[in-house]
């Protein structure tokens, strides 16, 4: 059915579940990185978070998929050249790929987690400081694991969004399961076989992980409805 090209198309949904995994890890980074900018009290480091997460909204995925990827690339080659390098710095679609997803989808994290912050009520932090704890200690036993709770419908939707976007890498060269499959519909001038079955790969990768996060959000959800009643 597939033509040969079936073992090809699945080396390259697995590159396409590395780089979504890896890019999500850096978005959730950056996310709690500038959601603390957001909600800090210094004027300049909340300008900067708001800057952050409205210059990144703004801007379509793809024309930043393709400036961070040329546009990075000729700088940093730029700069290497100012440094006194010949050398051609070529940058690895894979590491673009992951910086530029990370960097797009800490913008909306950033927006989710201070969301989830600001529905803690400040009283807790304040006790937990009066009992005596640090305010590491605070942040990370009082805060973090509310947070969580309150986060993960929209780590959720933003997962399940950054994993279809990641379709979009192909376009630098990356060899994800698009790219494979853009290949083979080129060889065998069978495009609709092949974009359906990458079709049907995303769709079994966006419903086993909405199954994983539902298990986890029922899971910090333990025990919520019981006390609120």
């Amino acid at each position: 059915m597939l033509h040969g090209y079936g073992s090809s198309i699945l080396d390259g949904a697995w590159l396409t579940i590395n780089l979504a995994l890896s890019a999500m890890a850096m978005a959730i980074v950056l996310g709690l990185i500038g959601a603390a900018f957001r909600l800090s009290p210094l004027k300049w480091l909340a300008m900067l978070g708001e800057g952050y997460t409205t210059l990144i909204r703004g801007i379509p995925d793809l024309v930043l998929i393709l400036l961070i990827f040329y546009g990075g690339q000729d700088l940093v080659n730029r700069l290497a050249l100012a440094l006194g390098s010949t050398r051609y710095i070529d940058i690895n679609p894979f590491i673009a790929g992951v910086c530029t997803m990370g960097f797009i989808f800490g913008a909306y994290l950033s927006e989710t987690f201070r969301g989830a912050f600001m529905a803690i009520h400040n009283g807790q932090g304040e006790a937990a400081l009066a009992y005596g704890m640090s305010r590491l200690q605070v942040f990370r036993r009082i805060l973090v694991p509310q947070m969580i709770r309150f986060a993960i419908p929209g780590v959720t939707n933003n997962w399940l969004v950054l994993t279809k976007s990641t379709a979009l890498i192909s376009v630098i060269g990356l060899q994800d399961m698009m790219f494979k499959a853009k290949n083979a519909a080129d060889a065998t001038h069978e495009p609709f076989t092949f974009f359906l079955a990458v079709a049907a790969l995303y769709l079994m990768l966006t419903s086993l992980s909405l199954l994983v996060l539902r298990h986890l959000e029922k899971r910090y959800s333990v025990g919520i409805k019981a006390a609120e009643l």
